[in-house]
């Protein structure tokens, strides 16, 4: 005996359902970057407390042997910690562009049950790179180097390559001036590149066609032109 077809949905329930999933992802986005920006905050400001505290004990003890052991263990406990909040803020945005993805495909869901409401959404519909780089920008023509350069994780990566620099040349100081100059630029170049690709890396796996469920549609049948 066959079972009954389950009656369809009415269009208010798929609404309903559609608009919890996309709160949901809304405040988990709010508090991941809440926490995020903490972290950053707190590194900040543990990194500004140990320069005075640096430039204070200069005075004290000079550039003395002393100092520079001290230089080199504080350098390397606020990189140590700086490497921990670049982590968090790499699985963050990660994390982020997947939250931005889940909510274009709501929103495509929204204009399925209504086309009529396509020409109202500024973010966009498709969980392509065209559609989520729409919702990063709300529609405005940005550069991709422009939203790289202003990001959280490059920030934070700035700030630990200038500590791995200035580590670097502590360790090298008895060599001399030119030798621990160049070291550090180095080194510093180094671990910047090395972040930089990693984060090129999770782009990459980001953007995987395999992930694409809702393309951007031809012209002719796009519902927003």
């Amino acid at each position: 005996m066959s079972q009954p077809s389950p009656e369809p949905v009415p269009p208010a329930v798929r609404a309903q359902i559609l608009a919890t999933e996309h709160w949901g992802l809304l405040a988990v986005r709010s508090q991941t970057w809440s926490e995020v920006i903490g972290r950053i905050t707190s590194q900040l400001m543990f990194t500004s407390a140990t320069l005075l505290f640096l430039a204070l004990a200069g005075q004290a003890m000079s550039y003395s042997p002393t100092f520079r052991l001290l230089a080199i263990a504080l350098g390397l406990t606020l990189l140590v910690a700086g490497t921990l909040t670049s982590f968090r803020v790499h699985n963050a945005s990660q994390e982020d562009y997947m939250f931005i993805k889940g909510m274009n495909r709501l929103r495509a869901a929204y204009v399925d049950i209504d086309p009529s409401l396509a020409p109202y959404f500024i973010t966009g519909l498709t969980d392509d790179d065209v559609g989520i780089g729409q919702t990063y920008t709300m529609g405005a023509t940005r550069r991709s180097a422009s939203q790289v350069l202003a990001s959280a994780a490059m920030f934070i990566i700035v700030v630990n390559t200038i500590v791995t620099a200035g580590v670097t040349a502590f360790v090298l100081w008895p060599l001399g001036g030119w030798p621990a100059g160049v070291g550090a630029v180095v080194v510093g170049a180094g671990h910047f590149a090395a972040w930089i690709w990693l984060g090129w890396r999770a782009w990459q796996v980001n953007i995987d066609p395999a992930h694409i469920r809702f393309p951007a549609r031809p012209p002719a049948s796009d519902p927003v032109s």
